[in-house]
């Protein structure tokens, strides 16, 4: 597919059908990720692939809504703080990364066919506590992996015009 099809295509699925990912599809979603640049090239992430079965309390504790646990799979994504690129003034790249790591992911399954939705708002303790992370890993985002159950909506976006500023 060409590149701006996709990204028109793409869109936050919140209804998942219970079939099966088979399992090169979701390895090529995770090589996609694998391939995303990060600072320094550091690579300080972790994937971590939940299969959604038998945990639907665990999965709403993490995030309050039914659909999150629809997919097959949830995905989370984990920034490695302690060894992530860190900038002159102290600022921290691992969530600039684990950013362009989740949407290279989303991107890759949304040409596959598949539906993913970026969740921001989950509870990071409950994260941290079902992922058992070590101190210096930090949850930053997580999605379900699946087919869609739903169909998109109309984007709402500004126009360049809002968004770009020229000299």
């Amino acid at each position: 597919m060409d590149f701006c099809e996709l990204v028109k295509a793409r869109y936050s699925c919140r209804a998942y059908k219970p079939d099966p990912v088979d399992g090169e599809l979701v390895r090529r979603c995770l090589e996609a990720a694998r391939l995303a640049p990060t600072a320094s090239n550091a690579q300080a992430f972790r994937l971590h692939v939940m299969p959604t079965a038998g945990r639907t309390d665990d999965l709403l504790r993490l995030y309050h809504r039914a659909w999150f646990g629809q997919a097959p799979l949830v995905i989370g994504i984990v920034g490695l703080t302690s060894s992530n690129w860190v900038r002159h003034d102290g600022r921290n790249y691992y969530g600039v990364d684990c950013a362009i790591v989740m949407d290279h992911l989303i991107l890759q399954a949304a040409d596959l066919g598949l539906g993913t939705c970026w969740v921001a708002a989950f509870d990071a303790a409950v994260a941290r506590q079902l992922l058992r992370l070590a101190p210096d890993e930090e949850p930053v985002a997580f999605t379900p992996l699946g087919w869609p159950g739903d169909a998109p909506r109309p984007k709402q976006r500004k126009s360049l015009d809002e968004l770009v500023v020229r000299p």
